[in-house]
Formats: C-alpha cells, sequence, structure tokens
C-alpha cells in the first residue's frame, strides 16, 4: 500500500507498509531472515552506498520485514519517514543522535518513565550530553530553560507512571517558537489515541514493546519523524545540513529534505550504534498492529471501569487516571487523546510502602511485570522497581511516591480485574 492518505486508521493497522510477496504472493509479510542481499552489479551495489538508490544492503541498516514496521508506524503516525531499532531506550537515543553533541543538552519533562529519567540523567553524560528537567505543566520554566545549547525538548503523551496528560499544543508552540524540534514518546497513547505530529510534534518515539506488539513477547522501538522540521535553518543541527564525510560530502537536509532525518538515522545510526531491530521481532509487531485498535478500545473501557472503581473505594487514597472526570488533566482529554486516556494509571493505598509491596505480593490475575502494554492485566510498585534508583522526593515528582502502585489494565474479563484487585487490596490492608 503506497497511498496512506485515503484509508482510516484501522484499514492502515492492517494493510499498510504491506504487498502482497512479489517472488511467491504470500499475503502476510514474510520474515527475511537474512544478514545481507545480493546485488545486481557493481554499479548496483555503488548507487546504494552512495545513498542515490533505495534498496537493501545488510539488515544492520534496512530490512525488508523490518521496512514494513517501519512504514506502518508511519503511515498511522502521519510521518514522513521511520526507523526501527531494537527497544524504546534505543530509540530514544536514535531520535537524539543527528542533534546532540558534547555540551549540549535537552530540556525534558519530569513526569517521564523511570528508566527514561536515568538514561537522560545518567547516561547520556557519557556522550557528553546534558537534560535538564522541568514541569511542563508550568509553560514559562520550560521555555525558560532553554539555552543556546538546547537542541530538543522532549516529554510523554501519556506520562508513564503516572496517566499525566502533556498538553502537547502547548509545548509545540514553545518548540516552534524557540525553533527546537519537540520528541514525543508516544508509547502509552500509541496513534490509535493520538497523533502527536498532528499537535505539532517534530519527532514520535515510541517503545513497540508495548501496546504496538500488544502481547509481551518482544523489544522494539520505532522513531518517526514528521518531516516537517528545518534542519538547516539554525546551523544547530550541523549533522543534517552540513556535508557527511562518510557520503563524500552529502548534505541530507538539503539533499533529501523532508526524508533526511530517516535517511541519517539508516545510513549513520543504524550503521555506527547498531541498535538493528531482528525481522522476527518485526514480525511479531506487525502481527499486534493488525489488531491495536480493537485492543486500545477494550484496554480503555476496562481502565474506565477500574479507575472509577478504585476511587469509589475507601482503601484507595489517589486515583491518577486522566479518564476521571475528577482529574485536573480530564480537559486535556477530548482534545489531546479524544478516544480515551489509555490504559495505564496510578494508585496510592493507605498503608503506604508496606501496604503496596503487600498487595504486589497477594495478586493473582495480575502479573508482577515491569512492562506494559500487553493483553495482560500488569502491576508494578515504582518506588521498588522501575523508580529505586531515584532519591524519595524525585519519585514523587515523576508521580511514582512510596504508597504508589501503577497498573496497565488488560482485556481481561473486567469482573476478574476488579476482583483480583479487590482480594489483593484486602489482603493488603487488613
Amino acid at each position: 500500500m503506497t497511498d496512506t492518505t485515503s484509508y482510516g486508521f484501522d484499514t492502515l493497522a492492517i494493510h499498510a507498509g504491506a504487498e502482497p510477496d512479489p517472488a511467491t504472493g504470500a499475503r502476510q509479510v514474510p520474515i527475511y531472515q537474512t544478514t545481507a542481499y545480493v546485488f545486481r552489479d557493481a554499479d548496483h551495489a555503488a548507487k546504494l552506498f552512495n545513498l542515490q538508490e533505495v534498496g537493501y544492503i545488510y539488515s544492520r541498516l534496512t530490512n525488508p520485514t523490518v521496512s514494513a514496521l517501519a512504514n506502518r508506524v508511519c503511515a498511522l503516525e502521519g510521518g514522513a519517514g521511520a526507523v526501527c531499532c531494537s527497544s524504546g531506550h534505543a530509540a530514544q537515543i536514535m531520535a537524539l543522535f543527528p542533534l546532540m553533541g558534547p555540551g549540549l543538552n535537552i530540556v525534558a519533562s519530569t513526569r517521564l518513565y523511570g528508566g527514561t529519567l536515568t538514561q537522560f540523567s545518567q547516561t547520556i553524560k557519557r556522550f557528553g550530553w546534558s537534560a535538564k528537567f522541568v514541569d511542563f505543566d508550568d509553560l514559562a520554566a520550560v521555555e525558560a530553560a532553554v539555552d543556546d545549547n538546547t537542541r530538543a525538548i522532549f516529554c510523554e503523551t501519556i506520562a508513564n507512571p503516572g496517566g499525566y496528560i502533556t498538553d502537547l499544543d502547548a509545548i509545540a508552540a514553545i518548540a516552534d517558537k524557540v525553533g527546537l524540534p519537540l520528541i514525543v514518546d508516544n508509547t502509552t497513547a500509541t496513534p490509535y489515541l493520538c497523533k502527536p505530529i498532528e499537535h505539532g510534534a517534530t519527532l514520535v518515539v515510541h517503545s513497540a514493546t508495548k501496546y504496538l506488539t500488544g502481547n509481551g513477547t518482544v523489544t522494539g522501538g520505532v522513531v518517526v519523524d514528521s518531516g516537517k522540521f528545518d534542519w538547516s535553518a539554525s546551523g544547530k543541527f550541523p549533522s543534517l545540513s552540513e556535508p557527511e564525510p562518510a557520503y563524500h560530502g552529502l548534505a541530507f537536509h538539503p539533499a533529501l529534505g523532508a526524508m533526511a532525518f530517516t535517511f541519517h538515522s539508516i545510513a549513520v545510526g543504524l550503521r555506527d550504534l547498531g541498535m538493528t531491530m531482528n525481522p522476527q521481532g518485526a514480525h511479531y509487531t506487525l502481527m499486534g498492529i493488525e489488531t491495536l485498535a480493537l485492543r486500545m478500545q477494550r484496554h480503555v473501557e476496562n481502565a474506565v471501569a477500574v479507575a472509577r472503581w478504585l476511587e469509589a473505594d475507601p482503601r484507595v487514597e489517589t486515583v491518577t487516571y486522566a479518564g476521571l472526570d475528577s482529574n485536573p488533566y480530564a480537559d486535556r482529554i477530548p482534545r489531546i487523546c479524544p478516544k480515551g486516556a489509555g490504559a495505564l494509571f496510578t494508585f496510592g493505598l493507605k498503608g503506604g510502602y508496606d501496604a503496596c509491596v503487600k498487595l504486589i505480593d497477594n495478586m493473582k490475575l495480575f502479573s508482577h511485570v515491569a512492562n506494559l502494554g500487553d493483553t495482560r492485566s500488569l502491576i508494578i510498585h515504582p518506588a521498588s522497581t522501575t523508580h529505586r534508583q531515584l532519591a524519595e522526593a524525585d519519585q514523587i515528582k515523576a508521580g511514582a511516591g512510596p504508597n504508589v502502585v501503577r497498573v496497565s489494565i488488560g482485556i481481561e474479563d473486567l469482573a476478574d480485574i476488579i476482583a483480583d484487585l479487590d482480594q489483593a487490596m484486602t489482603a493488603a490492608t487488613a
């Protein structure tokens, strides 16, 4: 399918990026389990290596199965191009790699997944990069944090773990004003609930491990480029605007326009960083996306019902789900996520840290795992796991305080989900 503008979301989720296999007529995208590809002749090989012709060279760079997935996610997000990689964390580094350099920084939301907070506060320092963490509800503080060395603004659509909804339109307006790309992690929303590019995002990143795949089988990441940012205007992004020595002085943005970021991510990013997605994993994610709309509808329906039940329970101190009328971010749902607030949220249990640990230990249907977006209902206590490396004050800022439990509501029967929470809460608060 090459025309992705005239079809609806559900159709694109099944067909985008895929055509019947030309050799066999296979309807499902084959798993191209190969490392290399035979060139037609020496001239064909030279054109591929010079980026004068699009094709397959080596599976660290491109692979037909992986490319089909990239094109499908790109179509669902409404982007110009996309690149797949080995995980969501890899996708974040891939997104930053063409933009950053020693001494440069990003402005990032305080409400991020714990692993992302660690990656941005600790790991990227080894590259000479840094991050400034700001409350993205304070728009003046976001703008004030930008300096001459800032190269991107980063946030999540629906923040993990607390289900906080970022005002993407307002943040995008700041990014436009200061001339920087806005990078949005859309993992927990998926393009079914929100398309950040429509709200002004430059780049969208995904952990394909989560809702896109939806079955807890593989890890993967995707970076989607809107194709709308002028990488040459400010002189701040030389990797994209200036001649690349490895390609005989090719300047990606002047030569490739809207596809500059995507081609750079493949030809330089995957070539040198090697964060490659394997074709088997891409195949599982492609199959998962075929039912994304159906799953997300059920996820949201169950999450709304569970959140309402928890909110009414006297054993519960707080519920952070933005799909509740009482939530301070409920007014953002119709504008940012009109199909619902997702299925990830937290709740505070009376009894604090110890009660949360007992709750986890008494769950029977819920799986205690460090994952989200599975068809199964999942639960974790961030303060003792995903966010344990943070100081308590920083845990609270991230929405992962000691009394907080994160749930990813699955698509099981609603009555069974609530019954499991009820019996475990009874045991935890006895």
